[in-house]
């Protein structure tokens, strides 16, 4: 499935459609693009807005591409749909995490995830029962606090097996919209926010841009032994 299927209409896409639009409509709000930007993108266009409407999500997307959120069009199109298929489609999320927790033993283990990853190590991380030991659990740019995403995941907990969680972010990062703090993403023990990083990269999103800020690179080495 894409986000740019002609035919339209079937249960999938209006599902999708909706999810799209949140998460667009979450972005647009924090990268403060205006409803005039969206309305020029949109053009007469007699037909409603709204979550079902095609044209009315696109005109959102184009609008935060063209008004300095540093995300393009495609790009946020392709992540929306990943998310979704990942977090709407069980299938989907246990062919992955069962690729995921192959990897884990129950050795200790510091576990280091961006965007889309920290979605998947977190679901991994509160499913698995073996006795894991994730001495800390990173999180770098992560959409988790979205409540499009967020929702999927009720009731929230903090993984049993996870000592110290630690989230870092770029605030000019339209997928880490939101910390994972008591408003965003309440669990317990609380996790520890780090909204100081500037990713250099392009889109202030990139994974390079957060693991070689300082403080990032110094917690996973420290929990590493070094």
């Amino acid at each position: 499935m894409t986000s740019d299927v002609q035919a339209r209409g079937t249960p999938l896409d209006d599902e999708f459609l909706v999810f799209q639009a949140e998460f667009a409509e979450a972005v647009r709000q924090r990268a403060g693009i205006t409803d005039a930007q969206v309305d020029a993108e949109y053009g007469p266009d007699p037909a409603p807005r709204g979550p079902l409407n095609w044209k009315w999500v696109q005109a959102i997307l184009r609008a935060i591409d063209k008004n300095g959120s540093g995300m393009n069009q495609k790009t946020l199109e392709i992540f929306t749909r990943d998310v979704f298929l990942y977090t709407t489609r069980a299938g989907v999320r246990d062919e992955i995490d069962q690729i995921v927790a192959g990897k884990l033993t129950e050795q200790p283990t510091v576990v280091v995830s961006h965007s889309l990853g920290t979605v998947v190590a977190y679901s991994v991380l509160r499913t698995d029962r073996r006795s894991l030991r994730i001495p800390l659990f990173v999180t770098v740019g992560s959409p988790l606090a979205v409540r499009a995403v967020r929702d999927q995941f009720r009731p929230l907990r903090s993984p049993s097996s996870v000592d110290a969680w630690y989230n870092a972010f770029d605030t000019r990062d339209v997928v880490a919209l939101y910390p994972l703090d008591a408003d965003n993403f309440p669990v317990r023990p609380a996790i520890e926010n780090n909204s100081t990083v500037r990713n250099h990269t392009e889109n202030r999103h990139g994974i390079v841009g957060y693991l070689d800020n300082p403080d990032v690179a110094k917690r996973i080495l420290n929990a590493l032994g070094g």
